[in-house]
């Protein structure tokens, strides 16, 4: 599966973008395809003590010491079950790694900007700021994710020596 994240990708003349879909519980969520670096199955990770319940730990991946966020838990789904669905998205963020956990990766869309909608202002356990938009295909509806400002959260407590 980590061979079709190799593909680089521009947006096209359209203003398309491509986006890798996950789901958490009965939502599905969508982040830019060019923050990704691989996908993994869930391997549980060494925990670090007294770290927030949602960052499960750390794994080292090829000598690089990768923390690893549950977004299951972080986004308060009612469950969060790990079977042979339950993947690792590896992201690259500004010369950082971070993994999150997710319930299954779905498949990767191209959204034009007039299929993405402006999400409307609700109370909800992820920042508004960090929601791009609502993304629709057909019947499917995507919240889509601004990831590298969600993982930058204070919230999510995790301190770069670079940041």
């Amino acid at each position: 599966m980590a061979g079709v994240m190799e593909k680089t990708n521009e947006a096209t003349v359209s203003g398309a973008r491509e986006y890798l879909t996950f789901r958490l519980d009965q939502e599905e969520y969508g982040i830019d395809i060019l923050k990704v670096q691989e996908i993994r199955g869930y391997e549980p990770p060494t925990r670090i003590a007294n770290a927030p319940d949602f960052i499960k730990g750390v794994t080292n991946l090829r000598g690089t010491i990768v923390p690893i966020v549950d977004m299951r838990l972080k986004f308060s789904c009612s469950k969060a079950e790990y079977n042979s669905f339950t993947v690792v998205i590896i992201l690259n963020l500004r010369n950082r790694v971070v993994g999150i956990v997710v319930d299954s990766v779905s498949d990767v869309m191209e959204l034009a900007s007039d299929q993405i909608r402006v999400a409307p202002d609700v109370e909800s356990t992820i920042d508004s700021n960090c929601i791009l938009g609502l993304g629709s295909v057909g019947e499917r509806m995507l919240i889509l994710l601004d990831i590298e400002k969600l993982m930058a959260s204070m919230d999510m407590g995790l301190v770069s020596p670079h940041d």
